[in-house]
């Protein structure tokens, strides 16, 4: 599966279809794809936690699966669905640079060592200076690669990025020509476990800045509150039957991990390098934190580097980025905003 690449040549689908100005409904359609951090969408649907809430509201929300994870934005982007999972930097170079304005609605979690660079035959970050590295260009493992090479004081000019899709690249790893890579859970698992490889970085070093998201249109929350409170609502109830040390949370991972394609064992180990938010309290505290700010002026940063913004875009602050800490970028364009509000309900016991 696909999972978290940005689609900059997919930016003008979102320009094909804009839904009207939200008005005040009663059904609403959400997507998600496979990953750890959104397997739970798809129990909270089969076991009808999600429906649950909503007739709570007394709306109807579909829970609709999308093989291909950038299409699963790209219909989102337009109009097609009121909310999808995808990553922090995705909702950035998609939806928000295509114009339409997202709102994190849930704050899920953030890869914490599900993604990585390994190198072959080498011990240190420092030796992949001059090598050629495999990686699915500007998806997050691109945005990983740079932010690992700053941090040993070497930038991208260092190394040659070779595109290579995730479903080529542990099959690219095992010949002799690539010797250094950058992907994630489960293939960084597959790749790390292989003669004479080393992971030398992974996204535990730069905790809490590959985030995984519900982005839902900002226009539809703000005409239809409930839909946020059902969305959130399931989502907790979901949460607390996935973490608890009880028959009942291992039966919900073990269907979660087999949904995914693998098995209770392949889940945990991949939520082992997942910073899950369990608790609404623990999502509040992540994101009215001050870093939530720093880290989204990184990720736009490389998206303007890289031509992600678009091609109006003048700078790295083009896309106005709100958070309970300021906004980054332009106050006059803002399309990308991380509201706590229903987080805070969650919190509270309000919903």
């Amino acid at each position: 599966m696909i999972h978290r690449v940005t689609a900059a040549l997919c930016i003008f689908a979102a320009l094909l279809s804009f839904a009207p100005l939200a008005n005040a409904k009663d059904s609403f359609k959400v997507c998600w794809s496979i990953y750890v951090g959104w397997m739970p969408w798809d129990y909270g649907a089969q076991k009808g936690i999600v429906k649950k809430w909503a007739d709570k509201y007394g709306i109807d929300i579909e829970v609709v699966q999308i093989n291909d994870y950038v299409e699963s934005i790209n219909q989102y982007t337009a109009g097609q669905y009121d909310g999808c999972t995808m990553t922090n930097m995705d909702a950035l170079t998609i939806p928000a640079a295509g114009g339409v304005d997202s709102t994190a609605l849930v704050v899920g979690d953030f890869s914490n060592g599900n993604d990585g660079v390994v190198l072959k035959g080498k011990k240190s970050l420092k030796d992949i200076k001059g090598q050629t590295v495999n990686l699915v260009e500007l998806s997050v493992s691109h945005y990983l690669l740079a932010r690992g090479l700053e941090s040993v004081g070497m930038a991208e000019k260092d190394v040659k990025v070779v595109n290579t899709s995730d479903a080529d690249m542990v099959a690219a790893y095992t010949t002799d020509d690539v010797t250094a890579v950058v992907t994630w859970n489960p293939l960084l698992s597959e790749i790390v476990g292989m003669p004479n490889s080393t992971k030398v970085f992974d996204s535990s070093q730069i905790p809490g800045e590959i985030i995984d998201l519900m982005v839902v249109n900002t226009d539809t929350l703000k005409a239809n509150p409930k839909f946020g409170k059902a969305l959130v609502g399931a989502w907790y109830e979901i949460m607390a039957t996935m973490s608890a040390d009880s028959d009942a949370g291992k039966a919900a991972r073990e269907f979660m991990g087999k949904a995914s394609g693998t098995d209770l064992a392949g889940y945990e180990a991949q939520l082992a390098s997942t910073k899950m938010f369990y608790t609404p309290a623990d999502a509040v505290a992540f994101t009215t934190s001050d870093q939530l700010k720093t880290t989204m002026k990184y990720v736009a940063e490389f998206s303007f580097d890289h031509g992600l913004l678009g091609e109006g875009a003048a700078d790295a602050g083009f896309i106005g980025i709100e958070t309970p800490a300021g906004v980054y970028g332009d106050k006059g364009n803002i399309k990308l905003r991380f509201d706590p509000t229903y987080l805070k309900m969650a919190a509270d016991g309000k919903l």
